[in-house]
C-alpha cells in the first residue's frame, strides 16, 4: 500500500489547518447576519398578519355601507364602527359578535399573537391606535366618505333619474389605520424596528347602490308617476274596463287592473316565510 511520504505530509498539515480557520471565521460572519433575521422573522409574521386584518376591516366599514345608508334606512355612526372594527378584527380571536361590545386595553381583549420580543402588545391602546375614516381625505364622517358621480346624467333626459333616484352619491371609501408599537431599545437585533413608528393603512371602495327598497310600498312610490307610468292617468277610466271585460268574459278573466300598481306587488305569503 502506497503512503504518503513524511515530508508532503509536514507540507499538508498546515494548508488542512488554515481552511479550518477559514470556515470558522465563514461561518461567524454569516451567523452575524442570519441571527438576527432568524430573530426578524416572527415580528415580520405578526405585522403581515396584522396588516391582512386591516385589510379586512377596511372592507367591513365599506361593505356596511351597503347595507345601511341613508338611502334606505340609517348609517352606523363612525363610533359604532369604530368599536365594533376594534373587537372583532383586532381583539382576542374568538372574540363574540354582539351589538354594542367594545374592545378593551386589557390581557383577555388582546390578540396574544400580537406581542413585541417583550411581551408588551404591539397595539397598545385601542382607542388611540385603531381608527377608521371615510373618503380619499380619510375624514371623521361617512359623509366625506363618497367620490362625486354622475351616474343619472344620460337617463335624466327627462327627468327619469331623478324619479327613479338614480343619482348615486357615487363611491364609498373606508379607510382602517392601525399604529404598531416599536419594538424595545437595547437590542441591536431589532433595530431599526425599536424606532419606525410602523403605521398601517388600508382603503376598500365600493359602489353603495342605494336604490333597492325596503319594502314594495316604496318601489311603488319611486314609480308611480305620470311620466314613468302613463298607465296610471288611466286609473279613471279602470273601472269602466274591468267591468266590460268581466261581462265579456263572464266573469272568467279579470281586467287589466289599470293603473294599480299594488296588483303586480312580488309579494311572499306570510306562511312561506316561516
Amino acid at each position: 500500500m502506497n503512503r504518503c511520504p513524511p515530508s508532503l505530509r509536514k507540507r499538508f498539515i498546515p494548508a488542512r489547518r488554515a481552511c479550518c480557520g477559514q470556515a470558522l471565521t465563514e461561518f461567524l460572519v454569516l451567523a452575524l447576519v442570519l441571527i438576527p433575521l432568524v430573530l426578524l422573522i416572527p415580528i415580520l409574521a405578526k405585522y403581515q398578519d396584522v396588516a391582512f386584518a386591516v385589510q379586512m376591516s377596511s372592507r367591513y366599514v365599506a361593505f356596511e355601507a351597503m347595507t345601511r345608508n341613508d338611502s334606505q334606512n340609517t348609517s352606523k355612526t363612525p363610533a359604532q364602527l369604530s368599536g365594533e372594527v376594534q373587537r372583532r378584527f383586532f381583539s382576542n380571536g374568538d372574540a363574540p359578535i354582539k351589538t354594542g361590545d367594545v374592545a378593551g386595553n386589557f390581557l383577555a381583549h388582546q390578540n396574544l399573537f400580537w406581542r413585541g420580543p417583550d411581551g408588551a402588545p404591539l397595539i397598545a391602546d385601542f382607542d388611540k391606535d385603531v381608527s377608521i375614516g371615510f373618503g380619499t381625505g380619510n375624514g371623521p364622517t361617512q359623509g366625506e366618505a363618497y367620490s362625486a358621480a354622475k351616474d343619472g346624467a344620460p337617463f335624466n333626459l327627462v327627468k327619469t333619474a331623478d324619479n327613479l333616484g338614480l343619482n348615486a352619491k357615487g363611491i364609498y371609501t373606508g379607510n382602517v389605520s392601525v399604529k404598531l408599537a416599536n419594538l424595545p431599545a437595547g437590542l441591536r437585533a431589532y433595530e431599526p424596528f425599536d424606532k419606525i413608528d410602523l403605521s398601517i393603512t388600508r382603503h376598500t371602495s365600493v359602489l353603495v347602490d342605494g336604490w333597492p327598497a325596503n319594502t314594495p310600498g316604496q318601489v311603488e312610490a319611486r314609480i308611480n308617476s305620470p311620466l314613468l307610468v302613463p298607465g296610471a292617468k288611466l286609473a279613471v277610466v279602470a273601472p269602466v274596463v274591468d267591468a266590460a271585460v268581466t261581462a265579456i268574459e263572464i266573469g272568467q278573466i279579470r281586467g287589466p287592473q289599470l293603473g294599480k300598481l299594488d296588483f303586480w306587488r312580488d309579494v311572499v305569503p306570510p306562511d312561506h316565510v316561516k
